[in-house]
């Protein structure tokens, strides 16, 4: 199966709705409520999976929700096995994802500069 195939595509989609639900579901502690899959890269072999998490919080609270998601990747790879029809379960690796937050920042950002244009545009005006 090639990388960039249609088949590939499919897996990781269906691979990243059903850790969606699990995560969401699972009653760890470490893991923060504000956890959200980004991404899921299934190898095209169906032997491993690259799992890109995002979550709301401090980098303390992403650290803990990364070894939790670590500690109970037997739990999920069963689960993910139960509502998926795969061959193989693929092995999990979580990485943390911080697109999000960063977007959220740039975000602030820009209103805050077009804030600060709107009062001089009016102080000028005057």
């Amino acid at each position: 199966m090639k990388k960039r195939s249609i088949k590939n595509t499919r897996v990781n989609t269906e691979v990243q709705r059903e850790l969606s639900n699990i995560v969401r579901n699972m009653k760890d502690p470490r893991v923060a409520p504000w956890t959200s899959v980004v991404a899921a890269e299934v190898a095209p072999d169906l032997k491993t999976c690259k799992v890109y998490i995002s979550v709301l919080g401090d980098e303390k609270t992403q650290e803990e929700t990364i070894k939790g998601l670590q500690s109970a990747e037997g739990y999920i790879r069963r689960e993910l096995a139960h509502t998926l029809n795969m061959r193989n379960t693929p092995q999990i690796q979580f990485v943390l994802d911080q697109s999000i937050e960063y977007g959220v920042n740039m975000s602030k950002k820009i209103d805050e500069v077009t804030k600060n244009i709107k009062i001089e545009g009016d102080a000028d005006a005057e």
